[in-house]
C-alpha cells in the first residue's frame, strides 16, 4: 500500500467561516468584534482540552486581522515580535525567558494599543506560569473552549469535506466518529488522507477505503 499522508492539506487555513462554534457562539461573537474594535479589552484568553479548537480560533483571529490589513501574527509555544494583533498559543510550554517577554508584550500591547490573544489548556488560576503573568492573563476576558458533540463533529467533518470538493455518506462520518481519534484536528487529518488516497484509486470514498487508511495510521505509529 502506497504511504498515506495524514498531515492537514497546506492550503487549507483555519477561519471563522470553517469554524463550527457549537457552544462556543458567544466566545466566538466576542473575538469577531473585537477585531473590529467594538470592545476596548486588549486581552482575551482562550482555554480547553486538546483538540477542542483553540488554535482553530487563534489563527483564525490572525488570518481576519491580516484580510482586514492589520499587522497580526501567530505563534505556537513561543513569543513572537509586536503586531497589531499577537496570537501566542500554548501558553503553559513557555520557559522562563519567554515567560517575561509575554509579561513584557502584554504590558506593551495594554498601553500601547493592539490585541493580545493567548491559549492554553488550563484557566489562568491554574496555570503553572510566573504569578505576575498568570495574574495579567486573568485580568481580560477568559472563556473555555468547549469541546463539540458527535454531531457537531460530524457537521464540521461535513464541511470540511465539501471545501476539498467531494462528499461524505453517514457511513463514512459514523465509522470516522467511532474508530477515529477523538480530537477534530486528528478526525480532519484522517479525511484528507481518505480524499486522498480515494483520488490515488479513482474511487469514492467510502467505508472500505477509510479502514485502510485507519489501518495505515495504526502502522504508522
Amino acid at each position: 500500500m502506497n504511504q498515506l499522508l495524514l498531515d492537514i492539506t497546506p492550503h487549507w487555513w483555519p477561519t471563522f467561516d470553517n469554524f463550527v462554534a457549537g457552544a462556543n457562539q458567544e466566545l466566538l461573537s466576542v473575538l469577531q468584534h473585537a477585531l473590529l474594535g467594538d470592545s476596548r479589552e486588549r486581552c482575551i484568553y482562550v482555554w480547553g482540552q486538546t483538540g477542542s479548537g483553540k488554535s482553530h480560533l487563534l489563527q483564525a483571529c490572525v488570518s481576519a486581522a491580516q484580510n482586514s490589513h492589520c499587522s497580526a501574527i501567530y505563534a505556537q509555544a513561543k513569543v513572537p515580535q509586536t503586531a497589531e494583533v499577537v496570537a501566542v498559543d500554548d501558553v503553559e510550554r513557555l520557559d522562563d525567558a519567554e515567560q517575561i517577554e509575554l509579561f513584557n508584550l502584554y504590558n506593551q500591547i495594554r498601553e500601547e494599543g493592539g490585541m493580545l490573544l493567548v491559549s492554553g489548556r488550563q484557566s489562568p488560576l491554574h496555570l503553572d506560569l510566573r504569578p505576575d503573568l498568570r495574574t495579567r492573563l486573568g485580568w481580560g476576558l477568559v472563556y473555555q473552549v468547549h469541546g463539540l458533540s458527535d454531531e457537531e463533529k460530524a457537521q464540521a467533518l461535513a464541511q470540511h469535506a465539501q471545501s476539498r470538493g467531494f462528499s461524505l455518506t453517514h457511513e463514512v462520518t459514523q465509522y470516522l466518529l467511532r474508530h477515529g481519534r477523538r480530537d477534530l484536528p486528528s478526525l480532519l487529518a484522517v479525511l484528507d488522507a481518505l480524499d486522498e488516497h480515494s483520488l490515488r484509486l479513482h474511487r469514492a470514498p467510502s467505508v472500505p477505503l477509510l479502514k485502510e487508511v485507519l489501518q495505515q495510521e495504526l502502522e504508522l505509529k
